[in-house]
């Protein structure tokens, strides 16, 4: 072999043994519930093939979503009816609630057994008048799903009557209005929300949430934060909402670096205050 075939050779060791260590610039992530090292999907062998450590995270998070499904499935109808009235009412008499003028919330699915949302829209609904001091009038965006590739946008409505159902059987907006009016769309809105109402399937009083598995809301929730980050608009609160049984014991949910962090969790028994954002606002 030649001097530069000897070089180049040992130029490309050295390039595949930066790609298989962790660095500084790409720090490892745990996961608790198997002690797996995350760093990205990039993670490489020595040959070249893709590591593991996601496909196994993926695996974690498949068998977690069906343990808590089931569980949501045998979940007592009272008890249900009974936290959902509890959380709406923790959320409706929040100060950080009655104070926020601009809001995103998800439009609550009986099928899905998501905490119902019902009364919450109906209470930003009904704009409350100006010299009513309890509450301030609010602007209120919901999901519609565009596709199957987690594209999901936000959209405002003023009623009710502005949704139908999807082929999914869920409620979600138009695209346009009774006049024929393209609705607004949050990301393309001149004003920041203040707060996010989200769905999911499990949270930890840590701040880690697992959705169904679709990815609509991580995606949305990031693309979200660097808008704002770019404008300079305050970051919204990203306030989770769960019954009882959905609150598992820290490090039991696994997570990848995609994953987006909530800021505060509401179940029936009050709000838990994670981020310390949501501590200086005493939540």
């Amino acid at each position: 072999m030649t001097i530069i075939g000897r070089r180049l050779q040992r130029f490309a060791e050295r390039m595949i043994l930066q790609l298989a260590l962790p660095t500084a610039a790409t720090p490892a992530l745990p996961t608790t519930l198997s002690g797996l090292n995350l760093r990205s999907s990039a993670t490489m062998s020595a040959g070249g093939i893709a590591a593991a450590p996601l496909d196994a995270v993926f695996k974690e998070k498949k068998a977690l979503r069906s343990r808590v499904r089931k569980e949501l499935k045998s979940m007592d109808p009272a008890l249900r009816s009974q936290e959902d009235d509890a959380i709406q009412r923790v959320v409706l008499e929040a100060p950080w609630f009655k104070s926020c003028t601009r809001l995103c919330a998800y439009i609550s699915c009986a099928a899905l057994r998501e905490v119902d949302t019902s009364k919450v829209l109906s209470e930003i609904l009904k704009n409350t008048a100006q010299d009513d001091h309890s509450q301030v009038r609010k602007k209120l965006y919901v999901p519609r799903v565009e596709d199957k590739n987690s594209f999901m946008r936000m959209l405002n409505i003023t009623r009710m009557d502005d949704l139908i159902a999807n082929s999914m059987d869920i409620l979600e907006p138009q695209p346009c209005d009774a006049e024929g009016n393209e609705r607004e769309d949050v990301m393309l809105a001149d004003e920041p929300v203040d707060l996010f109402l989200l769905p999911g399937l499990a949270f930890d009083r840590s701040g880690r949430r697992i959705g169904r598995g679709g990815g609509y809301y991580d995606t949305f929730l990031t693309k979200y934060q660097e808008l704002a980050k770019d404008r300079k608009w305050k970051k919204p609160l990203f306030v989770a909402l769960s019954y009882s049984l959905q609150v598992l014991k820290d490090g039991v949910i696994p997570i990848t670096p995609n994953d987006v962090p909530i800021d505060a969790l509401v179940s029936a028994s009050g709000v838990i205050p994670i981020s310390r954002a949501a501590s200086e606002m005493r939540m």
